[in-house]
């Protein structure tokens, strides 16, 4: 039975600790379709991605309730969830421990370190961190901050799909890419049905699209460009409950794919985003999804922590 997600709790929750972040219509040729597409720009979140939200609904939830405790929040992050809850906790006043595997970037982890979070790297991937992290948690009484596998968590990032829907009322789909699948399932129960919503996944990490094929969520290899930041090894059980019964579909987009999106995003707008945060523009320039005539499509482009440097070399 999939968890309840009170995004609107949420909404007045987090108020006044995220922004609201804005939206641009882009002429549809910057992406090779005919269409204009709307991009809602959650890379100028709070920490450079849209896992603020989330962040914050969780442990402000726990704080309403009593059960924040004195030892305060830890996490298990690529990178962005980890910047996330390091920030929230400082703007809470509140100590945050966070575990990042050897994958994660180095302007995530120095990000992390900046916020006063005491970081541990620790393991390959995502999922050796998480280890670390909840063994750690069951000794120190933490609160732990999953990155996308908890209601209060999916019910922040779901936030996004609320504002964008006030945004733009007429969308008919909203393209986000996914990972674990936190901020496509919120996407989705905050749309309630208003407007479709298509799974964005590298080739690479095929979580939900693995998921729908076996019926449940699988693990999966996890490889390619956006690996630090979509680079969880199976999709949440929240998610896969609340996207496998709202119908939502999963496109595929190579790493060539992501990384052509990356730099159109670059020279035609001038936004530096991370592999990850490109990913569901490169349904679009790759030709994976292709809107019908008159579709109006919404684009999350959801994070942007990465180094510009290479963006500035490549042209």
């Amino acid at each position: 039975m999939t968890a309840p997600i009170d995004v609107p709790a949420a909404r007045s929750r987090v108020a006044g600790h995220v922004r609201r972040t804005p939206v641009i219509e882009v002429e549809g040729g910057a992406f090779g379709v005919g269409e204009p597409v709307v991009l809602k720009l959650e890379l100028l979140q709070h920490t450079g991605s849209f896992k603020a939200r989330g962040a914050f609904n969780r442990i402000l939830a726990a704080q309403e309730q009593g059960e924040l405790p004195g030892s305060g929040v830890i996490a298990a992050s690529g990178g962005n969830h980890g910047l996330a809850v390091a920030h929230a906790a400082r703007q809470l006043g509140i100590p945050a421990e966070v575990f990042v595997p050897d994958a994660a970037s180095r302007v995530k982890v120095e990000g992390i370190r900046a916020t006063g979070a005491e970081v541990t790297v620790t393991g390959a991937l995502y999922a050796d961190a998480y280890a670390a992290c909840a063994a750690r948690a069951r000794q120190s009484g933490a609160l732990f901050v999953h990155a996308y596998d908890q209601p209060d968590v999916v019910a922040g990032q779901g936030t996004v799909g609320s504002e964008l829907l006030e945004q733009v009322p007429d969308l008919d789909t909203v393209l986000v890419a996914v990972g674990g699948g936190g901020l496509s399932a919120g996407v989705a129960a905050a749309l309630g049905g208003r407007a479709r919503v298509v799974a964005v996944e590298p080739e690479s990490i095929p979580t939900l699209h693995a998921a729908l094929e076996a019926g449940e969520p699988v693990d999966v290899e996890v490889s390619g460009v956006a690996s630090d930041s979509l680079g969880a090894k199976r999709i949440g059980e929240i998610a896969f409950g609340i996207l496998s019964g709202a119908g939502v579909t999963s496109v595929l987009v190579s790493d060539t794919a992501i990384i052509e999106a990356r730099q159109r995003l670059w020279d035609r707008l001038r936004l530096a985003a991370e592999h990850g945060g490109a990913t569901a523009v490169a349904a679009l320039s790759g030709g994976a999804y292709a809107p019908q005539p008159g579709e109006r499509v919404g684009v999350v482009v959801c994070g942007g922590n990465t180094d510009p440097a290479g963006l500035a070399a490549s042209r």
